[in-house]
């Protein structure tokens, strides 16, 4: 199966998060982990979602053209750090596809609304920051100034949500045990990384792969 067949499959995933976003309050030691201690709650959750093996770890879960040309088998915690801090959003992301694809998951419409809000306000930030350069307007300065202070706070809720919404399906997952295989994954045994295919793109008939793509990278690429 390529990348764009992939990411299209998601559309068909019967099973929804354990905790849907609104509910993460429920576990605030570690939201509030995952809010002060962003890059920790990442590495850690990607770990975790590896079954702690490391060895199968590829930068971004294999959804970069970077993935695999960082020298991750040398030392793959070193560039786990590395992606958790120099690319934050996008470590999120791909452990929540890989959580996906992993236990068969789609996000609600309140999920998809709720990290659809964070990405337009930091957009919606972003061009009224151009426009007070641009124009050199006060008014538009402190709008624009207003505005990032909204997408910063939305940003730091989301994502510490999400990361949330991610610990505790893994933690459910971990607990089966022996009924992980229900999951779609043999107990104890890391999901395959999914590496990008070159050409895929140009080979695929319809837009509306394409278009999944860019929707799922908006996360990772809206700060």
């Amino acid at each position: 199966m390529s990348k764009y067949e992939k990411l299209q499959s998601r559309d068909n995933y019967r099973r929804v998060w354990q905790m849907p976003l609104t509910h993460t309050a429920s576990r605030p030691g570690f939201c509030c982990f995952a809010m002060f201690c962003s890059y920790c709650a990442s590495y850690t959750l990607r770990k975790q979602a590896l079954y702690g093996d490391m060895s199968r770890y590829i930068c971004c879960n294999g959804s970069c053209p970077c993935s695999g040309r960082c020298g991750e088998q040398k030392n793959p915690e070193l560039c786990l750090c590395m992606e958790v801090t120099c690319c934050f959003a996008q470590s999120v992301a791909s452990t929540r596809w890989m959580i996906q694809d992993e236990l068969g998951i789609q996000n609600t419409q309140c999920d998809n609304c709720i990290i659809g809000t964070m990405i337009v306000m930091q957009y919606f930030a972003c061009i009224c920051s151009i426009a007070a350069c641009l124009t050199g307007s006060s008014e538009i300065n402190d709008l624009a100034q207003m505005l990032d202070c909204v997408a910063d706070f939305l940003w730091c809720t989301v994502c510490a949500c999400m990361q949330t919404q991610h610990k505790q399906e893994l933690d459910i997952r971990d607990n089966k045990g022996g009924q992980a295989a229900a999951y779609g994954a043999a107990p104890g045994q890391a999901p395959a990384v999914q590496m990008i295919q070159t050409g895929a793109l140009s080979q695929l008939p319809q837009h509306r792969a394409a278009v999944s793509w860019c929707a799922q990278s908006a996360v990772a690429i809206c700060r």
